[in-house]
């Protein structure tokens, strides 16, 4: 028996302003054509339409699954956005019900603690925990939408010596809902190059995702605000002409090192108002609504409700 589908995606056209401009395949039709191809040689994947004529719900067997379909796709030359992974629910004797996941775990005996306490917060129950020599082998169940985002934090908590393994295990009850990013976005005002001047002023607001000489635009997220709300800034802001000249005055503004996602820890990353732009030369990560007027309107709205 061929396991059924637990998480989707929706797909849609690449409607950014950079769309079309690194990707030989951007249309719809290309896009569906090449989907449902996919469907004759992976048996656990689904396809069908979405809720207007440029999307696509996919649903497969996990963030990997489908994270292994849109690599592909961006290396054969396609253009596309795609949604944050929804785990599909299921009503099993009138109880609703999600996928969960056993999680075998592998880490030092030292950082067992943060691990424990990090996936308790996540919902999850402890089935077993066994000493292996110097290190600890924990067993877990937990829904499968509580491990998103998990594994890079995972990987830092660890230091990078702890193994995670999963597997879907069954269909349980709801277990409610649960914040799993508590940061905000530093989200472009307006489009344009970045400036190494422009910045040196935004990266006090928090971590950057990009670097100078970047092409962004409006409504794409450059940056992490380590506060729980998004702001609108100018990464592109140049510095204004003075009579005062100093040579390598430039040279001075030190930029950390942006955090360079990849296709993985961006899907893990993106809330439900955002969007992955993949194309076969970069990954950006944009609101869905891409105005900044509009967007703070529509999360006012939000509020109220």
């Amino acid at each position: 028996k061929v396991s059924e589908p637990t998480m989707e995606m929706t797909f849609s056209v690449n409607d950014s302003p950079l769309a079309g401009k690194e990707g030989k395949f951007v249309t719809t039709r290309q896009i569906r054509d090449r989907l449902y191809r996919e469907l004759l040689k992976d048996v656990s994947l689904r396809v069908s339409d979405g809720d207007s004529a440029d999307e696509f719900r996919v649903a497969g067997r996990g963030e990997m699954h489908l994270s292994i379909l849109i690599e592909n796709m961006r290396r054969e030359g396609f253009e596309l956005t795609c949604s944050n992974p929804r785990v599909l629910i299921r009503e099993i004797d009138g109880v609703k019900c999600e996928p969960m996941e056993r999680v075998t775990i592998d880490v030092p005996m030292e950082y067992v603690g943060a691990v424990v306490e990090k996936l308790s917060q996540r919902k999850g129950d402890l089935i077993e925990m066994t000493p292996v020599g110097n290190r600890t082998r924990v067993e877990y169940i937990i829904p499968s939408r509580c491990l998103f985002g998990y594994r890079s934090e995972f990987l830092t908590a660890t230091h990078g010596e702890g193994v995670m393994n999963s597997i879907f295990d069954s269909y349980q009850a709801w277990r409610g809902e649960i914040s799993m990013r508590l940061t905000g976005c530093l989200v472009a005002s307006e489009a344009g190059e970045t400036t190494r001047y422009g910045l040196f002023n935004t990266q006090e607001r928090g971590r950057m995702f990009i670097g100078p000489q970047t092409q962004v635009y409006e409504g794409m997220i450059v940056g992490e605000n380590p506060k729980n709300d998004d702001i609108a800034l100018n990464p592109c802001q140049a510095k204004h002409m003075t009579a005062v000249r100093s040579t390598g005055a430039d040279e001075k503004l030190l930029l950390v090192p942006p955090k360079i996602f990849t296709l993985e820890e961006a899907i893990e990353y993106i809330n439900d108002d955002e969007l992955i732009e993949v194309t076969p030369k970069s990954i950006r990560l944009r609101k869905k609504i891409l105005n900044t007027e509009l967007r703070l309107k529509a999360e006012a709205k939000l509020k109220k409700s």
